[in-house]
């Protein structure tokens, strides 16, 4: 879920929230305006003797305690029963201390339309819908009271007002809980999206170590097993032919160097030495061959079938890599007097042969891996080639020798590059 598919919900959740912030924030400035103005009245309106001085001292306490009990459970922790309980024992008395108000004078009668929001916030909708309506009561009651007359308008007033603050309580209940049920669904989207990202970490960790195996078990382990096979021709031919066994030293220091510049480029991510410089793969399965039957005996021969035409660099590592283990297979396990490479350039697509006359085996019973690291070449090899599109193919059996195929199709730029040829 990327940041695009996000912004809606967010900006959505956002602005909700702030709408919500501006109507507490234009409640509580209504409610101290307008005991303010009820105050005020009490000295330019009427005259209540020391009734007013009693109702002024009155609205400076109100104005006292309905400041503190946002301050006082702002310290309380949110959803709690003490929060829930202070709220409501908070709420009590500002309704008690505005009724004894209201007795005094009816212009606090102006304060029951920000009281009936607190008593629906407040209060579950039963308890607030009763509490809505007392207080309506109580405040046809007082004007009737103070004018000694009870009309029309001392009813429908409130009544109005009353109705009026239920609806928009509702409506801010239900935008409030659309609100919660989005800033829900934001998290639970960007845990999503945290969890796809540790999945995808992961996976690409669990590729990049697949892939690093491979590069090793292809280079530096293919390079070091070259060198101790000619480490052990030269062993044994040191004594009854000195000259052989120096020209298989020479053969492994080179074989050694050949396997530090694999090194190198394996760290740079670089094509194999054997391919660098412009080498065609032709040449490079030559030379590996030609390195195979110096260190094995094995009379390693290598044909090309077909005009050679370029070929994307992972095609000719993964042709080159194909003909390394399956050579190192030969020299390691078949026993085998006769190996043949033949790479073939066909119509619609380059195939790779390694055929060895060997003592074959029955490629059912080989395990996919070993406990000593031995039998992870082919798992590799077939990883790599079908991660390219082609195919590996292995045929053997007891005493028939084995033949290692593998088939990559042409791209269509392979095509082209024939046909301008």
């Amino acid at each position: 879920m990327d940041t695009a598919h996000q912004a809606p919900f967010s900006s959505f959740s956002t602005g909700t929230v702030t709408v919500l912030a501006v109507m507490r924030a234009c409640l509580h400035a209504a409610f101290f305006v307008l005991l303010g103005v009820a105050a005020l009245r009490l000295f330019t309106v009427r005259e209540a003797g020391h009734w007013s001085w009693a109702a002024l001292v009155g609205a400076a306490l109100l104005a006292a305690l309905y400041t503190s009990g946002p301050l006082v459970m702002r310290r309380l922790p949110p959803g709690r029963l003490p929060a829930r309980s202070a709220a409501r024992v908070w709420l009590a008395l500002v309704t008690a201390l505005w009724a004894i108000l209201l007795l005094i004078s009816p212009d606090f009668s102006w304060l029951a339309f920000p009281l009936f929001f607190l008593h629906l916030h407040l209060l579950r909708r039963y308890h607030a819908v009763v509490a809505v309506a007392v207080i309506t009561g109580a405040v046809i009651a007082a004007q009737a009271l103070h004018a000694r007359d009870i009309s029309v308008a001392m009813v429908l007033g409130p009544t109005l007002g009353a109705a009026f603050a239920v609806v928009i309580a509702l409506g801010y209940s239900a935008l409030y809980a659309e609100s919660e049920q989005r800033r829900r669904l934001i998290d639970d989207l960007r845990r999503t999206q945290d969890e796809l990202a540790d999945s995808q970490h992961r996976a690409g960790a669990l590729a990049e170590r697949e892939r690093l195996a491979r590069e090793i078990h292809d280079t530096l382990a293919q390079g070091l097993s070259s060198i101790v096979l000619l480490l052990r021709s030269a062993e044994g031919a040191v004594r009854a032919d000195p000259d052989a066994a120096l020209a298989r030293i020479a053969e492994a220091r080179e074989s050694a160097s050949e396997n530090l510049d694999e090194a190198r480029g394996f760290v740079r991510g670089l094509a194999p030495p054997a391919l660098a410089g412009g080498g065609s793969l032709p040449d490079a399965l030559r030379r590996l061959c030609s390195r195979v039957a110096a260190a094995s005996g094995i009379d390693c021969q290598c044909r090309v079938e077909g005009e050679p035409v370029p070929l994307p660099a992972d095609y000719e590592v993964a042709l080159l890599r194909a003909a390394q283990a399956s050579l190192a297979n030969v020299a390691a396990h078949s026993g085998a007097s006769t190996a043949v490479v033949t790479l073939a350039y066909l119509g619609t697509e380059v195939t790779l042969d390694v055929f060895d006359n060997g003592r074959g085996f029955d490629p059912t019973a080989v395990p996919q891996s070993r406990s000593d690291g031995t039998g992870y070449g082919m798992r590799a090899l077939r990883d790599r080639i079908t991660a390219l599109g082609g195919r590996l193919h292995i045929e053997s059996a007891p005493g028939e020798g084995t033949a290692v195929a593998v088939a990559l199709p042409f791209v269509a730029e392979n095509n082209n590059a024939k046909e301008e040829e």
